[in-house]
């Protein structure tokens, strides 16, 4: 090759591959300038609604404390962004004794049994008070987590925080949920919820993550609405 073929080479693949770099670059920004403004939404509005909401909040208190005098807090500790641990914040939906209610249970029906070792979940869990059926059907229950947005271990929109039982569940695939906070609503909740397998769940927690951009999230808000309405998948 004489030297002025050799030059054009050269600026051809360094042309290529500014290029490249600038798109990578590009792309780094769009989801750098999508991430600040989702977070900025996310505690102008999870502020803003707690406030709103506390009556509402302070009410469901009293009738938990009311029916069994038990706290009307449940703490849990989830897998939040980057494989940190976070208490995840719910208003209590079960009896006192429910993980002794739930070991006689699964010891007393099989079927039962091979429903939790699936999905880790009971269609009809004996330990859920009536008044936490009501809750759980109205989402009601996942108010309190518009604290843990403000402080940042969740997000509006993002997978379900899991336990870390459920990480084998995830296998390979477990960093892309590593890669975003959790939500409150997401993917899983606004296309039927336990009606879902676990695989396709993990499947929507993947995709979120590879293609997650601002629009995306507006989307999967504005679908919540009629999807709490609906009550699909929720037990």
């Amino acid at each position: 090759m004489d030297f002025y073929g050799d030059v054009r080479t050269r600026f051809r693949v360094h042309s290529g591959l500014n290029g490249a770099l600038g798109m990578a670059s590009r792309a780094n920004l769009r989801r750098k300038v999508d991430g600040n403004i989702s977070r900025l939404i996310d505690i102008v509005f999870s502020s803003t609604a707690f406030l709103i909401l506390l009556p509402v909040i302070a009410l469901i208190c009293i009738a938990i404390v009311v029916q069994d005098g038990g706290s009307p807090f449940f703490v849990h500790r989830r897998i939040g962004r980057g494989g940190r641990l976070f208490p995840c914040l719910k208003l209590r939906t079960m009896v006192l004794d429910s993980e002794a209610r739930l070991r006689r249970h699964l010891e007393e029906n099989p079927e039962a049994q091979a429903e939790w070792a699936l999905d880790q979940k009971l269609r009809n869990d004996p330990r859920i008070t009536p008044l936490g059926v009501f809750l759980r059907k109205s989402s009601l229950d996942e108010l309190p987590q518009l604290l843990n947005v403000v402080w940042g271990h969740m997000s509006l929109v993002g997978p379900r925080p899991i336990v870390p039982a459920e990480v084998p569940r995830y296998g390979r695939y477990m960093e892309f949920y590593c890669n975003m906070r959790p939500g409150i609503t997401g993917l899983w909740q606004v296309s039927g919820r336990n009606d879902i397998s676990y695989r396709r769940r993990v499947a929507m927690d993947t995709i979120y993550s590879r293609t997650r951009w601002f629009g995306s999230d507006i989307w999967i808000m504005v679908r919540t609405v009629p999807a709490v309405f609906a009550s699909k998948g929720s037990f």
